[in-house]
């Protein structure tokens, strides 16, 4: 028999915009990084930590029902959650992350940008990019 997973209430931490109109605004906005964050996990161009971030950060602002459904994903819950209470990514995710930036990346500099002077800008611009994300804590790092 499988045993079902208990539901935590994170309401406690959300703010909640007083406009109805805002907190419409926000749920919209909040799903549409939920679904760019579900592009995210099926395409290696889009990344999908950021954009659920945005979703939850979106929610806390607006739906106390969408908030809790985010955080209790078993898939983007855990990650949200590590970010909103330690500021830090697991560092499974945030190498994994890196390794698709840099293929997508080499790929697009390869074989798609025929201009030396943006090759070299995006070179530098994931270079940067996967420098700024391995400098983001992560309490799971191997010692």
């Amino acid at each position: 028999m499988k045993q079902r997973r208990r539901h935590i209430d994170y309401s406690a931490e959300m703010n909640r915009h007083d406009s109805p109109a805002m907190r419409l605004l926000f749920v919209a906005l909040g799903t549409l990084f939920v679904l760019l964050g579900i592009a995210g996990a099926l395409l290696p161009v889009l990344p999908t930590t950021p954009f659920m971030l945005l979703a939850a950060a979106c929610y806390a602002r607006a739906s106390s029902r969408f908030y809790n459904w985010l955080l209790n994903n078993p898939t983007f819950g855990p990650t949200i959650l590590e970010w909103r209470r330690h500021r830090s990514i697991p560092w499974r995710i945030k190498l994994t992350a890196i390794a698709l930036m840099s293929v997508t990346l080499g790929i697009s500099i390869v074989f798609f940008v025929p201009w030396p002077e943006l090759q070299a800008a995006l070179a530098v611009f994931g270079l940067l990019l996967a420098t700024y994300l391995y400098r983001i804590p992560s309490r799971d790092r191997p010692r």
